[in-house]
């Protein structure tokens, strides 16, 4: 019962259920159940990696027919990558649901109500191993963040969830015509028709069907990582979304891009990604992101703005990573998703605390709170170093392991990539000056500092980034198989050459 994915993945779910049955007068008794039901549910979900082996390939399987007639199943399983991603959304989840505790005061069931049912989209997206229920959870995780946006949003929230809405609908449209090739591709091949991922990995089409197949899919992908130039809609939704919905967008949904990338892209479609103008479009693409997203970070005078742009460059990181297509590269990118969605998920969350206190968001009105708030401004100080992948926090290693990726296949790569860090440092040390240090400002002298539940929210997140910074070992285990198997699709008989 522990191990139940199927529970696991529809508790969320039910819990929203019960919450519509309460009355919405008692406001305290939503928020306590909303985050009862989440809480629990990051525990339940955090305890799969006791018992998960890392020595093992996909685990704690679940399979039932769905729709037969097209080879359609309900196939739910985890390796050492997804549960890490798993574990990350229950906790991120239950954080940011804390985290609105004051935050919202209109609509409260209808929020949480939606806080509980994204739960439920963004973890089956994770743990589906069928592509046509990947692609279903994918594609409903869109409606609960574009309700997040537009109803509990800032003052230009029509117009971010709109645009939200239809970047990415338009790119999954195109990831569905991607799938639905490789799987008419397989049935072709294999006179079986499923969706069952680990299958289609075995279709390997080739020639200019799998590069038709790769363009689709990487539409779809590019646009929710986001990549440049498809990253337009990710700082007005960022900008304008209620704190819990820039927690879940940095820290959870950008990942559902990358995942798809390493989960269907370069299994399903080897041949295409290795070709020598895929690999040129993906670093030219990749290192755009990094540098010019850094670059941007630099012109922000809105302080959710610029950890909202940050994203695009850390996110090129990861892109840089999985096509550089050795173990160093696609293990630090995947690290780094993980480290990503701790460190920005701390930093939308240390801006949402002082939105609360101060009803701004520019740079220019703070100044000076390590004097009235120096608990916050350590808490800030660790997230900025651990955004910046300086030692010995987790953004470290994860960015060593990429640029020795990208050194092994072009050492322009890993000088680009280097010139990435330079500016991501140069922008968050900007930023941190601008609001932990020099003189205090009138507006600021009497803030109050970090109290028991915001210390509830934050602490796990530090705990977290320390954790992995001082010791990564254990997260490198876990991702050494689903590793593995991704590199003997893309270069077989890679470890033999190696050794």
């Amino acid at each position: 019962m522990a191990d139940n994915l199927t529970l696991i993945l529809f508790f969320p779910l039910l819990g929203g259920l019960i919450l519509t049955l309460l009355p919405a007068a008692k406001p305290i008794l939503l928020k306590f159940w909303a985050n009862l039901v989440l809480g629990l549910n990051a525990l339940w979900t955090i305890s799969l990696l006791g018992s998960f082996d890392s020595g093992k390939d996909l685990q704690f399987v679940q399979r039932l027919p769905w729709i037969p007639s097209i080879g359609a199943e309900f196939f739910l399983g985890v390796d050492g990558y997804s549960i890490l991603l798993v574990a990350m959304t229950a906790g991120v989840g239950f954080l940011a649901s804390l985290a609105s505790w004051n935050a919202i005061e209109s609509r409260l069931k209808e929020f949480y109500a939606t806080l509980l049912i994204l739960q439920t989209c963004v973890t089956g997206v994770f743990l589906s191993m069928d592509a046509m229920l990947f692609f279903v959870f994918f594609e409903a995780s869109l409606i609960p963040m574009f309700f997040l946006i537009s109803i509990w949003g800032g003052e230009d929230r029509r117009r971010a969830a709109m645009k939200f809405l239809i970047y990415t609908i338009s790119g999954s449209m195109l990831l569905l015509l991607g799938l639905i090739l490789l799987h008419f591709e397989h049935t072709r091949q294999t006179g079986f028709a499923t969706f069952s991922i680990p299958a289609l990995w075995a279709t390997q089409p080739a020639g200019d069907l799998a590069h038709w197949i790769f363009w689709l899919m990487f539409l779809g992908f590019a646009v929710k990582v986001p990549m440049a130039p498809f990253h337009t809609w990710l700082p007005d939704a960022h900008t304008e979304a209620p704190t819990a919905g820039s927690v879940y967008l940095a820290s959870v949904m950008l990942k559902m891009g990358t995942y798809g990338f390493l989960r269907l892209v370069l299994p399903g479609v080897p041949e295409a990604v290795k070709s020598s103008n895929v690999l040129w479009w993906m670093s030219i693409l990749a290192l755009v992101a990094i540098v010019y997203g850094a670059l941007v970070c630099l012109k922000q005078r809105d302080w959710k703005r610029l950890v909202a742009y940050s994203s695009v460059s850390h996110m090129g990181f990861c892109m840089l990573g999985i096509f550089a297509m050795n173990p160093a590269g696609i293990s630090g990118s995947m690290l780094q998703q993980i480290n990503h969605g701790i460190s920005t998920g701390l930093l939308f969350l240390l801006v949402g605390l002082m939105y609360e206190r101060r009803h701004t968001r520019e740079i220019s009105e703070y100044g000076g709170l390590f004097g009235p708030m120096p608990a916050f401004s350590l808490v800030f100080l660790l997230a900025v170093v651990s955004s910046m992948g300086l030692p010995p926090l987790n953004g470290f290693i994860g960015e060593v392991r990429i640029l020795s990726g990208a050194f092994e296949m072009s050492v322009y790569w890993a000088l680009w990539g280097g010139l990435g860090v330079v500016l991501t440092v140069a922008y968050l040390l900007w930023c941190y000056q601008r609001v932990s240090l020099g003189v205090t400002s009138e507006k600021n002298l009497r803030l109050p500092d970090l109290s028991l539940r915001e210390w509830a929210v934050v602490l796990p997140l530090l705990l977290a980034a320390i954790g992995i910074g001082i010791h990564p070992q254990p997260v490198f285990q876990m991702l050494d198989r689903p590793v593995k198997h991704i590199m003997e699709k893309v270069r077989p008989g890679y470890y033999a050459q190696s050794n």
